[in-house]
């Protein structure tokens, strides 16, 4: 199989490591395989849709969700790095109010899987990353919502040392208690 997959705090967060083959002409490894995505995660999805970001050092995108045609989300870097981020936001779920963060990078090849019902969102540790995300629904700007980043609540630890650059509409989040959420 060419995909490890990494186990998080939340169950149905799965990182994913694949395997890479390099010499001295670069490398290569595959970066989606249904087959082996459906074995390591036990479902059969299918992406409707593909994203593709660059930002800058110290921007922050998130944390997006949508609040109906919510979205499965797989993501990864192809150039930079970011600290990757996902809360459940589940009112049913035993983890509900818990997030799961992870540096992925150009380097490391990792992949985040994000299943729908929670809110994502990620930080620029490098320089400027460029970011590829593959969705289950497609996007339905009336339903986006936008969990704030820093809620105390939440608690993420960040691993950052300045203020963020946000859009208005992440600067203007929600936090948890006033957020709309999943059953």
């Amino acid at each position: 199989m060419p995909f490890t997959s990494i186990p998080t705090a939340i169950p149905e967060i799965v990182v994913f490591e694949p395997k890479v083959f390099g010499d001295a002409r670069g490398f290569f490894f595959e970066s989606f395989n249904a087959r082996d995505f459906r074995q390591l995660t036990g479902l059969d999805v299918d992406f409707v849709q593909d994203n593709h970001s660059k930002s800058a050092r110290g921007v922050l995108r998130g944390l997006h969700y949508q609040i109906q045609h919510a979205q499965g989300k797989l993501v990864r870097v192809v150039q930079g790095e970011v600290f990757d981020v996902a809360v459940d936001l589940r009112r049913s779920s035993p983890t509900f109010g818990r997030w799961v963060g992870q540096t992925l990078s150009a380097d490391n090849h990792r992949q985040m899987w994000i299943p729908p019902g929670f809110a994502h969102g990620f930080v620029v540790l490098s320089e400027t990353a460029e970011f590829l995300y593959k969705t289950t629904d497609y996007w339905f700007p009336e339903h986006e919502r936008s969990l704030l980043w820093n809620d105390p609540e939440i608690g993420i630890a960040w691993p950052i040392d300045f203020a963020p650059q946000l859009a208005a509409k992440d600067a203007a989040a929600k936090p948890l208690s006033a957020a709309d959420l999943f059953d």
